[in-house]
């Protein structure tokens, strides 16, 4: 008959894995797409399985887990879900230049769950915040599984008809006019020196003040694309040299928008 002293100890879980769940790019909009348009089945498929979840917003990944659960039911109810917000700072402000600890946000994997990271639109950690929480998990040692889903910046690139071959993402030009303007100029230097193109991404409300300054500084001959609503079905994405852009009528876009420059 065995003793305390001889009982063996239990094994520990096995930790869970760490899924870059990308969301559609409709965020806001109305009528929301199908989900199976901009989304694989295997996707979703692993979406629906999770039930622990770190995220930007809370309110909004419930609305797209319901979506998810219209097309493929969740393993467990919405209201049984573990949802974990990041920070406001660190979707505010980043997390790339001074990193969050998002080891505590990880412990249910640390306990044997898989879990999703979820941004608003688009894959987490690409031009959204996410980066503290896959350097985290790298730390602990978890597995980190990014799934297929839309990425608005390389469909933008692939359909600017610019070097895609060398390109940089700068995130968000300043608002401030001056600085904004002295910034175009070293991104257009930058385009032409090298030939590398230039991504950056504007809030829907402030595309009109952007593309107006962009028509006002950028050389005649650079190439300027805009890329607005991809994915959905008033998408519109125009490629031209500046001067045609300053003969063009069109409004400024209202729908989330990358813009690219480029020779």
């Amino acid at each position: 008959m065995s003793t305390g002293a001889d009982a063996v100890p239990a094994a520990a879980p096995r930790p869970g894995r760490l899924y870059l769940v990308p969301a559609p790019l409709d965020l806001g909009c109305q009528p929301p797409g199908d989900l199976r348009d901009t989304l694989p089945r295997a996707t979703l498929e692993v979406a629906a399985r999770l039930t622990h979840w770190i995220c930007e917003n809370a309110k909004t990944t419930r609305a797209y887990l319901k979506r998810v659960d219209a097309v493929q039911p969740l393993c467990q109810p919405l209201q049984s879900q573990l949802l974990q917000e990041l920070p406001h700072a660190v979707h505010k402000q980043g997390d790339h230049r001074q990193p969050f600890d998002a080891r505590p946000l990880l412990a249910p994997a640390l306990a044997g769950h898989d879990m999703g990271l979820v941004s608003e639109a688009g894959m987490p950690a690409v031009a959204d915040p996410g980066a503290s929480v896959v350097r985290s998990a790298h730390a602990l040692g978890l597995q980190v599984v990014p799934l297929v889903g839309p990425v608005s910046l390389l469909l933008a690139l692939a359909a600017s008809g610019l070097n895609g071959q060398q390109f940089a993402f700068v995130g968000y030009v300043p608002q401030d006019a001056t600085a904004r303007t002295r910034r175009i100029r070293e991104l257009e230097a930058l385009a032409l020196r090298h030939g590398q193109t230039q991504l950056f991404i504007e809030t829907p409300y402030r595309n009109a003040a952007l593309l107006q300054a962009l028509l006002q500084t950028l050389h005649a001959d650079t190439r300027l694309a805009v890329c607005s609503g991809l994915t959905l079905a008033e998408a519109r994405i125009r490629s031209l040299p500046v001067r045609d852009w300053r003969r063009s009528t069109d409004a400024a876009p209202t729908l989330p928008t990358v813009y690219a420059i480029g020779p």
